[in-house]
């Protein structure tokens, strides 16, 4: 009987952390619906254009976590804090400009036309369920909190990671924001934690919106996955294109390399800008991550002006050093010639007009 008690007390704690609303909630009713009605819905999940293995043939679980567990790369992490320039937050962008300020990873702030919007805020202090589980961010990137983020006239989710939908950072920033952009399934989750279904506009890949008459935005293809518990790839992932009267910008999200560039390129480009992934990779899960050297390539595809690279200098995801991401990808943009910008965390970028490209990782 003990026995019996303690597997039922066991048992019930895993029910009640799993049903924490940290994890957010699937998809029910109308919305999985509409989900399941999708062309790329097969088999009881969403799927990519292209057969993605989330690792390749023979690379099992126990060969990755014997990887994160035994990898000795003290480089992971930056020896320092990271350099940054405190942002205004507040104000607008002069004029018809664009201004954008990266936060690390993939957060970032655009103003445009008088708007503010945020994408994929993460300002907890580890992109996981729990504060003790994961990699903690690196010290010098938390200039910013979320509770920084007043009146946001558009949040943009571009999927349901933890290191793209962060729970505590929702609950901060989404009550004070005007209106929310995601892809679908994610909607799920707002609801759960008490954002209004009238505040939520849920894409579908081609799929648009316009808001306040001015701001365009279009969900594309990437090639990833979602899931915040056990179950993979019910709710979608997304990148998004952002259309002004002045400009057109690529808000990239998670991908790995395929074909979907291109064709997002011939069908959407030419972009002013494009943010892409640049970082968290490994020969152990190439199909859904991209290499620095193909996030440049990406950008060719997507007949982009210039790039950014972001999804790093924040959180260490993967094996590789902290700053191994950036000197690729400017290595690659270099050797093709193909323009960059690299922000300092919190530089403020005005598109077309200061658009830097110091290599301050050097000095970090």
């Amino acid at each position: 009987m003990i026995f019996i008690y303690i597997f039922l007390i066991l048992a019930l704690v895993v029910f009640i952390v799993l049903n924490l609303p940290v994890f957010g909630r699937l998809p029910t009713g109308t919305r999985l619906n509409h989900i399941q009605h999708l062309s790329n819905y097969r088999d009881g999940a969403l799927q990519n254009l292209s057969p993605t293995l989330m690792q390749p043939e023979g690379v099992s679980f126990f060969t990755l976590l014997n990887a994160f567990l035994f990898n000795k790369n003290r480089d992971k992490t930056p020896s320092n804090p990271l350099p940054f320039i405190k942002p205004d937050l507040s104000s607008q962008a002069a004029g018809d400009e664009v201004e954008l300020i990266w936060f690390g990873h993939s957060s970032y702030l655009i103003k445009i036309n008088g708007y503010r919007i945020l994408v994929d805020p993460v300002f907890s202090e580890t992109p996981s369920p729990f504060s003790f589980i994961g990699s903690k961010a690196f010290k010098g990137t938390g200039f910013v909190q979320a509770g920084d983020f007043k009146d946001i006239d558009v949040l943009v989710i571009t999927h349901d990671h933890y290191d793209h939908l962060d729970y505590q950072s929702v609950l901060k920033i989404a009550p004070n924001s005007k209106s929310i952009v995601t892809s679908i399934g994610v909607g799920s989750h707002l609801e759960r934690w008490g954002v209004p279904a009238s505040k939520i506009n849920e894409l579908c890949w081609e799929q648009s919106v316009t808001l306040f008459n001015e701001l365009k935005f279009t969900a594309v293809s990437g090639r990833h996955f979602t899931g915040r518990k056990f179950r993979r790839n019910q709710t979608l992932w997304s990148a998004f294109i952002l259309e002004s009267a002045q400009s057109k910008l690529f808000l990239g999200g998670d991908s790995g390399y395929d074909t979907h560039f291109a064709e997002i390129g011939n069908q959407y480009g030419p972009f002013d800008l494009a943010l892409l992934e640049c970082g968290q990779y490994n020969a152990y899960w190439p199909y859904i991550h991209m290499f620095p050297e193909q996030t440049v390539q990406a950008a060719i595809d997507l007949k982009a002006k210039v790039l950014m690279p972001v999804h790093w200098s924040k959180f260490s995801l993967a094996m590789h050093s902290w700053d191994e991401p950036v000197k690729r990808v400017v290595a690659a943009a270099e050797k093709l010639q193909f323009p960059m910008v690299t922000p300092q965390l919190g530089e403020t970028v005005i598109l077309n007009k200061y658009m830097p490209e110091e290599k301050w990782w050097l000095q970090a």
